[in-house]
């Protein structure tokens, strides 16, 4: 591990760490709407993002595999001097940030949190919609996280299995799309939602679609964008936001990339410096039983 503190450093230091790249990881590429947000509002930032390939989906394993997963590919991510991570998963956001704040040197931030807090606040009559895959469903990560901050919030969660596959074939304004979004959707606008939470790092994709299906009165919020702007506190707050230099964006993966890395790229705008193949070394144990 790259031995960063919180000990006092030189000046010069400082800035070098303050010009360091964020290290943002997923278990796929569906991160990469985060990672593009991130791009978008803070593009003096570099950025090394690691999609785990080799490993997804996370949804499947158990709370401890997905914790050592997510420790294995932050100690690769500050290996390569990277001054904060962002858990760009929702499933590791669920079950590993806290571990992840615990045992690293660097601030670490979830997609969770941002959008739950960005639910409590849009929220008009008080009834959020939440849509994930459903190991993020089952966790119940977002309701626990939306009543920590209201408790008298009323969430409806809803598992669409069908998006991810969808939106790693493109089709992004797809009539069939739209059509079992509708049956997705339906249920939530008569249970009377105001706010949908966008709980899956892929969804972002389908906002044009999403909006088109529930109107204008919803207001979608996005785990991306939110995390985004999260970020940007937390660097603020941390005295590590980059002040100048050029900044770069490279991806690392541990497997080969699908197509869909073509059409997030296209679609998200990004302008991606490197692609490059990763192996992640195991680290046998986090703590007793993991």
């Amino acid at each position: 591990m790259d031995p960063l503190s919180s000990s006092p450093k030189p000046p010069e230091a400082h800035v070098r760490r303050r010009e360091a790249p964020i290290g943002i990881f997923d278990s796929g590429i569906g991160g990469l709407t985060v990672a593009g947000a991130v791009r978008r509002l803070l593009p003096e930032e570099s950025v090394l993002y690691v999609g785990d390939l080799a490993r997804l989906p996370y949804g499947g394993r158990s709370p401890e595999t997905v914790q050592r997963y997510s420790f294995e590919i932050s100690e690769h991510l500050l290996e390569r001097g990277a001054k904060a991570i962002v858990v760009a998963c929702n499933t590791a956001s669920a079950v590993a940030v806290a571990l992840l704040q615990l045992r690293l040197p660097v601030p670490v931030l979830g997609v969770i949190g941002p959008g739950a807090a960005a639910a409590v606040a849009s929220t008009r009559r008080g009834r959020v919609g939440v849509i994930g895959t459903r190991a993020t469903i089952t966790s119940g990560a977002y309701e626990k996280a939306i009543h920590q901050l209201n408790p008298a919030i009323e969430v409806q969660s809803v598992a669409c299995p069908l998006l991810v596959p969808f939106i790693e074939e493109g089709l992004l304004d797809d009539p069939l799309t739209e059509q079992v979004l509708r049956r997705y959707l339906d249920p939530m606008l008569a249970f009377g939602m105001d706010t949908l939470v966008l709980g899956c790092t892929h969804y972002p994709l389908l906002k044009p679609l999403i909006r088109r299906v529930l109107g204008p009165e919803i207001t979608l919020v996005d785990s991306a964008q939110n995390c985004a702007l999260a970020l940007r506190d937390l660097l603020a707050n941390e005295g590590l936001a980059a002040e100048h230099g050029t900044s770069d964006f490279h991806v690392a993966l541990t497997d080969r990339p699908a197509h869909f890395l073509a059409i997030a790229e296209q679609a998200l705008e990004l302008e991606i410096a490197s692609v490059e193949a990763v192996t992640i070394p195991f680290v046998a144990a986090l703590h007793p039983g993991v």
